[in-house]
C-alpha cells in the first residue's frame, strides 16, 4: 500500500469516527454519542399494509399510566393532526391501530389525534386496515367514531 493511498484511508477513517463521535453533519447540532434501549415498537395499518411505531407521550394522564409512557400536557393542544384510530370494545381478530397517513406524506406527522373507533351492536366486526375502509364501513352505519381529545406521540420507525 502507497503512504499515498495509507494517508487517506487514515484521513477517510478520521472523518468517520469525528463524524460518528461528534455529530453527523458539519455544523449540526451535536446530540452525544448515542447508545441503545430496549423499547417496545407496535404494528399499526396503512392502507394495506402494517408500518412499525413507537409509543412515547401522550395528553392523557389516565393513558400515560396505562401504556407506560410519559404523560404531556402541552401536545394536547397541538391542532390539525392526523388521525390514529384506535378500535375499543369488539373487535376482528388481529385489529391493530390504523393510521391516516405516513411518512413520505405530507400530512405526516409523529403526532396523531386519537380516535376511538366502535362497531355498533349486531355488527361483525371485519379486519380494518386503512382509513378509507373506515369511511365505507360509517357509511353503512355499521361502526362509529369519536374524537377522544387526545394526542399521542407515535413515531412511525418502519414502513411496511
Amino acid at each position: 500500500m502507497s503512504r499515498l493511498t495509507l494517508a487517506c484511508v487514515t484521513a477517510l477513517l478520521v472523518s468517520v469516527f469525528a463524524t460518528v463521535a461528534f455529530g453527523a453533519v458539519k455544523g449540526a447540532p451535536i446530540m452525544g454519542k448515542p447508545s441503545r434501549i430496549a423499547r417496545p415498537a407496535f404494528r399499526g395499518f396503512y392502507d394495506g399494509h402494517k408500518d412499525t411505531y413507537l409509543n412515547t407521550d401522550v395528553s392523557s394522564k389516565a393513558e400515560a399510566k396505562a401504556m407506560h409512557v410519559n404523560f404531556s400536557a402541552p401536545i394536547g393542544k397541538v391542532k390539525g393532526l392526523p388521525e390514529i384510530y384506535l378500535v375499543q370494545g369488539r373487535a376482528a381478530t388481529g385489529q391493530l391501530a390504523i393510521f391516516g397517513s405516513e411518512p413520505g406524506e405530507a400530512s405526516y406527522s409523529p403526532l396523531w389525534s386519537e380516535t376511538i373507533l366502535t362497531w355498533k351492536q349486531g355488527a361483525t366486526p371485519v379486519l380494518i386496515t386503512s382509513d378509507t375502509q373506515i369511511d365505507k364501513i360509517e357509511k353503512t352505519g355499521k361502526l362509529s367514531e369519536r374524537d377522544a381529545h387526545v394526542v399521542l406521540n407515535c413515531p412511525i420507525i418502519k414502513v411496511g
